[in-house]
């Protein structure tokens, strides 16, 4: 392998029992067994209040876990965040974690003056592995429009990670050689650091 990286991946299902997880663990597999280094993060093990309650308007002071995963990012080289569709959007306590830990002076900053983004997150790359449930990724936005924009665009890129979306499904119609080939697929990404 030419140049290893050091990968935060983020179950985005607080379910350690879901296919997302198992997801999560080939794709863990892959990169590790490429000489990766790969830093886990599983949701549902995290300890903080998703909600932040004054907006933004008064300070939400942050969990020792939000303060651990935010140097996690920064001193990662490649993001990777897999979670389920949900009603079209991520997982609410995925949406909650970066309502909470996604703040200015951490992942960006807005020139009061100019009204220019300082995105602190660039020069990092990162990938969303989505799982659809009933429909295919694309008669889920054939029906309802794009549901990655929310997460590649107004949170990844925003911060200046170049961003990739990889999406499966439907998962809960396909047959055990199906959800394997996903799962090989994901293991690839992870061999590659991609």
């Amino acid at each position: 392998m030419q140049n290893p990286k050091n990968i935060v991946l983020l179950c985005g299902h607080p379910d350690t029992d879901s296919f997302s997880a198992m997801m999560t663990d080939h794709y863990q597999a892959g990169a590790e067994d490429a000489g990766h280094t790969v830093s886990r993060v599983n949701i549902g093990e995290l300890h903080f209040d998703p909600v932040l309650h004054k907006g933004y308007k008064e300070i939400q002071a942050l969990e020792p876990d939000l303060i651990e995963l935010q140097n996690k990012f920064l001193a990662a080289d490649h993001i990777v965040i897999v979670y389920p569709n949900w009603w079209c959007t991520m997982p609410a306590v995925l949406k909650g974690l970066f309502d909470r830990f996604w703040l200015p002076g951490f992942a960006f900053n807005i020139n009061k003056e100019t009204k220019k983004i300082d995105r602190h997150l660039s020069g990092k790359t990162g990938r969303i592995i989505i799982l659809s449930g009933l429909h295919s990724p694309f008669m889920t936005w054939w029906k309802f429009g794009d549901f990655t924009n929310e997460i590649q665009y107004g949170i990844m890129e925003f911060s200046g990670i170049r961003t990739e979306v990889t999406a499966f499904g439907p998962s809960e119609k396909v047959d055990e050689t199906t959800r394997n080939k996903w799962l090989k697929e994901v293991e690839k990404l992870g061999k590659k650091g991609l």
